[in-house]
């Protein structure tokens, strides 16, 4: 009779404080940030003023420039435009400077004996 095959070892869970404070992650969380606030700052303005004209400037948000189309409308528009900018530089932004570091200290995470790179 053969004895069975002995339950497969768990890898030890990674050590989440030492990840968090890797000069990596730090990286990570400071380049997030370097969009990240700039851009909100940028739209939370840009939509306080939107929001101002609107309720201060009536005559010029209903300043007409085509047909039934004033600037009030245009400028509604614009801000889901902006909206939609704002998305796209984020992606690009995050595939060329967050996800190729995310990246590297995800796989420092799953295979710590890996000496390419990652958090550890």
């Amino acid at each position: 009779m053969s004895t069975p095959d002995p339950a497969p070892t768990r890898p030890p869970d990674p050590d989440w404080v030492e990840i968090h404070d890797s000069a990596e992650f730090v990286e990570l969380r400071r380049r997030l940030r370097r969009f990240v606030f700039p851009m909100t700052a940028l739209f939370l303005v840009w939509y306080l003023v939107y929001v101002l004209l609107a309720d201060y400037a009536h005559a010029f948000m209903a300043t007409k420039l085509v047909g039934d189309i004033n600037v009030g409308l245009v400028l509604g528009l614009l801000q889901f435009v902006s909206t939609f900018v704002i998305t796209g530089l984020y992606v690009r932004y995050a595939d060329r400077r967050l996800d190729p570091l995310a990246t590297r200290i995800r796989e420092g995470i799953e295979d710590p004996d890996n000496t390419s790179g990652g958090a550890r």
